[in-house]
């Protein structure tokens, strides 16, 4: 069985559909759908079974659980980088993390789990190493809390213990996270709306709309997470992006280009979000590749291409 946590959500639900094509589904979901829309994620998958996460992590910790595990894909978590509940933040993405991990360490099963890029913060080098450490809000800090715990842990461990630091992933089954849905997203419903991307002003040094980011398709995510989940045993944090950073007036054009209309306005740059925002986002794969995934990334526009072949399938 393999277990996939936020399994309801973006990265998860297509996780658990890539396990799926891949003919397994003896899939536990564990996730928590207060917010009921994420069910339409998971309508077309095929599952084993459903728990709330609650109910997950109160049976790990009191030792009730007993299955036997392949693997597990720890997905969940709260990635609203503008929560300021600090405590909260530490619950879902520190606590309940540290308890699935020595979960699977003890039981020497493979765990793969998300960490983000906000780890960097606004700095310029982004390889996996604690000089380029410097988050921006909780988020990011819970994110990297876990991860120097993990390291800890690490050299103990006799199974898969990976984390994987995604940058800015973009593809089926975000619309649910709202605000902070990518750009990729947010820009293709603003111009479906009203023909008008809304992009910032120039802000940290960048022009107009070029702010830059290392945008990732889902698919190559995915594929990340299943190369060290079903692969041999092997550990670390790795970066899990192109290695390109495009700017936000290259997603906007391809989307223009592609739906055959729309325009760009600029907008201030909004004051809550000054020191505390990400201008350039840019991965350094370098471990990635000599950890031994080889495959190449999804170019921007072959990715919103594909982005955009889901949205008129489905009459978006």
């Amino acid at each position: 069985m393999f277990i996939v946590t936020g399994g309801a959500g973006f990265i998860g639900s297509n996780i658990v559909r890539a396990l799926n094509v891949q003919g397994i589904d003896e899939i536990l979901v564990v996730d928590n759908l207060e917010d009921s829309r994420k069910f339409v994620n998971l309508r077309d998958c095929e599952i084993w079974d459903y728990m709330d996460k609650r109910e997950f992590h109160s049976m790990l910790e009191s030792r009730r659980f007993d299955a036997k595990v392949d693997a597990i894909l720890h997905q969940g978590a709260c990635s609203d980088t503008m929560e300021y509940d600090g405590r909260y933040m530490m619950e879902n993405n520190f606590s309940y993390s540290k308890v699935l991990l020595h979960y699977a360490v003890e039981h020497r099963i493979p765990f793969v789990y998300a960490s983000s890029a906000a780890v960097y913060g606004n700095g310029k080098s982004f390889a996996e190493k604690p000089a380029n450490e410097k988050p921006l809000n909780v988020y990011g800090y819970s994110k990297l809390l876990f991860d120097q715990y993990v390291r800890r842990v690490m050299p103990g461990a006799e199974s898969t213990v990976v984390g994987l630091r995604y940058f800015n992933v973009y593809g089926p089954n975000e619309a649910h996270k709202g605000r902070m849905a990518s750009i990729v997203y947010q820009i293709y419903c603003q111009l479906k709306d009203k023909g008008i991307a809304r992009l910032f002003q120039g802000s940290d040094g960048y022009a107009n709309g070029e702010q830059r980011r290392d945008f990732v398709y889902v698919d190559d995510v995915v594929d990340v997470n299943l190369f060290f989940a079903l692969g041999p045993p092997r550990k670390g944090i790795f970066n899990v992006g192109t290695g390109h950073s495009r700017s936000f007036n290259d997603v906007a054009n391809t989307w223009i280009s592609l739906l055959g209309f729309g325009e760009i306005t600029y907008i201030p740059f909004p004051d809550e979000l000054r020191g505390k925002y990400q201008s350039l986002t840019e991965a350094d794969i370098s471990a990635l590749r000599r950890a031994g995934y080889e495959k190449s990334f999804t170019s921007l526009e072959k990715g919103i291409a594909r982005y955009y072949k889901v949205f008129t399938e489905e009459g978006l």
